[in-house]
C-alpha cells in the first residue's frame, strides 16, 4: 500500500508533516491550496477515515497511524477555532516507497 506524507501550514505559519497510509489524501487537498478551517477539518476525516479502512480491507484491522494522525489535526486546529477567517494551506505532498 502506497504511504505519504503531506506538509500543512497552519493559520500561525507553523509547518507540519502529517501521515496518511494511503494516496487518498490526493482526493481532498491540493497541493499549493488553502481551506478555511472547518472545511480542512471535513476534507482530513475523510480522507484519513478512507485511508484507515483500506489498511483495515486489507490487513484486518484499522490504522492506528491514520487515526492518530487525524487526532493530531483536530487537537492542533481546536487552537484556531475561534478565528473565523482561519486557513490551511497544504504545502505539498510527498509520496514514500
Amino acid at each position: 500500500m502506497p504511504e505519504m506524507r503531506f506538509v500543512i501550514r497552519w493559520p500561525d505559519g507553523r509547518r507540519e508533516s502529517c501521515y496518511s497510509p494511503s494516496l487518498v489524501v490526493r482526493d481532498y487537498l491540493s497541493e499549493g491550496q488553502s481551506y478555511r478551517l472547518d472545511d480542512f477539518l471535513d476534507r482530513m476525516r475523510a480522507a484519513l477515515n478512507i485511508a484507515s479502512e483500506r489498511v483495515r480491507a486489507k490487513y484486518g484491522h484499522a490504522c492506528s497511524l491514520a487515526l492518530g494522525q487525524l487526532a493530531r489535526i483536530e487537537a492542533g486546529a481546536a487552537a484556531f477555532a475561534d478565528a473565523r477567517e482561519a486557513q490551511v494551506i497544504c504545502e505539498t505532498f510527498v509520496t514514500e516507497t
